[in-house]
Order: C-alpha cells, then sequence, then structure tokens
C-alpha cells in the first residue's frame, strides 16, 4: 500500500512540474503585449477663451474640479456656469437633472451641448450641458460618524506614589440636516493616596441645519472639579449657527478644513459645596475648528465656549482646547492637548485660572468617503 502511495505521488508531481514547464514554454514563444496607448488629456473650454489640459476629477455643487499637469497634487477649480465645452476622455458618471445618470465619455457638441457616448450601450446621447447637475460625486452614507476615545496614564513607586489617569472622548454623527456632537473628558490624580486633581465635563449638542451652512443649535454642558469646590456647572443653550468652512470648499492643505460659530441665549448654574450655588442667564459664543493635513495624519484641533453674564459683563466663564492629533497606523492615534478654563467669578479660596496638559493614546474614526 505504501509503495502504491508513493509511485501515485511521484507521477502526480511528475504531471505537474511537466504542465508548468510547457506553460513556461509557451509563454516563451507568445511575443509581449505592447502597453496600452496612454488615454489623451481632458479638454475644459472656457467662455472667455481659455483652455485647460488635465483630468476632470469632478463636478459638483456648480464647481468642476480638474486635475492638471503643473499641479498633480492640487486641484484646479472653475464654475461651471463659465464653462463652454468639455471633452472628457475617461469614462465617468453625468448624473442628469431628470435623475438618470449616464456612464461614459464626452466631447463637446455644438450650442452648449455634450455628445455622451454612453457605456455599455456604445450609443452617443446629446445632453445640454445646463442639464448636468453632476459628474462623478464622491457618494457618501447617509450619515457619516466621526470621532475618537483616547487616554493617558502615568504613575511613580518607590519613593514617590504618584498616579495620573486622564480619559478623552468625541462622537459626531452627520446627516444633510442633522449633526449630533457628544464630548468628554475625566481626569484623576492623587499623591500617596491623596487626591491632587479630579475634573469631569460632558457636552451634547444637536445641530439642524435650515440651509447648507446655516444651523440652529441646542445644546447641555455639565461640569464637576473637586478643586473648584463645583459640585456641578450646568448650561443649557439654544440658538443660530453658521457653518463658515466645511469639507471640500478649499484645495491643498486647506481641503479638510471645518470652521463653524455658535451664539445664543444659556441657563447658567454652579452648585458648590461650600460656596453659595448661583445661577443667572448668560449668552453663549462658541468657535471650533478642525484642520487635517496630510491625508489626515496630522489634526489641529480648536474649540471653545464662552458664557457671558447677561447681568454683569465682568462675569464670564470660558473653557477652550486647543491640541494636535497624529495618526500613528491605521486607526491608532496619539495627540496632545491644553485645555484652559477660566472664571472670572470663581468660589471663595479657589483660582480663576486652570490649565491642563494631556497626553494621550487612543483609537480615532472617519466614516467620511475619499478618493
Amino acid at each position: 500500500m505504501k509503495k502504491a502511495f508513493c509511485w501515485f505521488a511521484l507521477a502526480m508531481a511528475g504531471c505537474l512540474i511537466g504542465q508548468g514547464l510547457s506553460t513556461e514554454a509557451h509563454a516563451q514563444d507568445v511575443p509581449p503585449t505592447a502597453p496600452a496607448a496612454p488615454t489623451a488629456p481632458d479638454v475644459v473650454t472656457l467662455k472667455d477663451g481659455s483652455i485647460i489640459y488635465g483630468e476632470v476629477i469632478e463636478m459638483a455643487g456648480g464647481v468642476l474640479q480638474i486635475k492638471t499637469a503643473a499641479s498633480p497634487d492640487n486641484l484646479m477649480k472653475v464654475n461651471w456656469s463659465d464653462v463652454a465645452k468639455l471633452a472628457v476622455n475617461h469614462p465617468i458618471p453625468f448624473h442628469l437633472k431628470e435623475g438618470s445618470v449616464i456612464m461614459g465619455t464626452a466631447t463637446a457638441g455644438p450650442n452648449g451641448t455634450l455628445n455622451v457616448q454612453a457605456e455599455p450601450l456604445k450609443g452617443t446621447l446629446e445632453v445640454p450641458m445646463g442639464s448636468v447637475t453632476s459628474m462623478n460625486p464622491v457618494v457618501q452614507p447617509p450619515v457619516i460618524y466621526s470621532g475618537s476615545v483616547t487616554g493617558g496614564y502615568s504613575q511613580t513607586t518607590g519613593n514617590s506614589h504618584l498616579r495620573n489617569a486622564s480619559l478623552l472622548g468625541d462622537f459626531v454623527a452627520r446627516s444633510e440636516q442633522l449633526r449630533l456632537s457628544i464630548n468628554g473628558r475625566y481626569v484623576y490624580g492623587d499623591n500617596s493616596n491623596t487626591l491632587i486633581a479630579r475634573n469631569a465635563r460632558g457636552t451634547i449638542k444637536l445641530d439642524f441645519f435650515l440651509t447648507k451652512r446655516f444651523f440652529w443649535f441646542a445644546s447641555a454642558y455639565f461640569e464637576q472639579d473637586t478643586f473648584q469646590d463645583l459640585k456641578m456647572r450646568t448650561a443649557l443653550s439654544t440658538g443660530p449657527g453658521y457653518q463658515f468652512i466645511e469639507r471640500g470648499d478649499y484645495s491643498g492643505i486647506l481641503k479638510d478644513m471645518t470652521l463653524y460659530s455658535e451664539a445664543g441665549l444659556s441657563y447658567f448654574n454652579e452648585d458648590f459645596r461650600i460656596a453659595n450655588d448661583q445661577s443667572s442667564p448668560r449668552g453663549r459664543l462658541s468657535l471650533k475648528l478642525n484642520w487635517p493635513i496630510l491625508d489626515d495624519r496630522i489634526t489641529f484641533y480648536h474649540y471653545d465656549e464662552l458664557y457671558p453674564s447677561l447681568q454683569n459683563t465682568k462675569n464670564y466663564y470660558l473653557t477652550m482646547d486647543n491640541g494636535v492629533r497624529f495618526k500613528i497606523w491605521d486607526g491608532f492615534v496619539s495627540g496632545f492637548q491644553v485645555t484652559t478654563r477660566y472664571n472670572s467669578n470663581p468660589a471663595a479660596g479657589t483660582g480663576d485660572t486652570d490649565n491642563m496638559y494631556l497626553w494621550t493614546l487612543g483609537y480615532g474614526f472617519d466614516t467620511t468617503r475619499k478618493r
């Protein structure tokens, strides 16, 4: 039985070797395939007579983006209304007003039309340029999620017994009309089991977009700090906001930047352990900047909230985060953040300014689709 199995194995090996040699010999007999001819550049002719050669990347929101040979990493942007003729030599989807989508190439037609060579039908359709709403747009999911969870920890033993820990998290869910933002932080420290730092903060905010840029927000802010004599600081706010910069507004290093601000009214309440509790109507001013660069490998961010009293302009509370986040590998990130809090009317026996410096390591995610 063993001999039969050995002969069978040797026969199979011989067949495989013979087949490989036959394939190799056949491959040597076949002449190599000639490389495909390079695709001709796309041609964009503007109404002022100027001509742009390059690759049409996208047309969305009335703006045509072209990658040119002079600046392949940066996109040239022109208004779609300024385009007189267009020739696209690589297949892309053309989205029309009536809702249909045609996949194909295009050449310039007469009287402001496009001759679209549809694939795979290989038929030619004459399409008015005014009926094209977008070309090759990046189709985003209905809801985009982004956020991160990071933390830091340090400890010493021996002659000193020191522990410091921090945990930070943020989450944003964005649809066309709504944006939900949640932010949390917890910081703890002790020295030989004696508490030296404990602070917790949480915010939740919902933005309802009335237009593409203008929105109305409702937010809640909660904070506790043992060394500010603070049991709970609460701010319930609402008001208008405006999205000044959205992703894609600019090209190059600014292409992923976002910036918005808010102004509204707030009910501000502080419960203290020893000092007298206080509450007042206040305003709320806020600014948030998020600036990823180098394909999100580095992200600078700034976020502040200012609560000025409507009864006494000298009385206000400010919280501000400034930081930078580094992408290490895949979704793993590291970051450094400075948090400043200023209370112009602190509880008796406490200072008006607190600064926290945090090195963190964690995980970040973003479901935004990119090219």
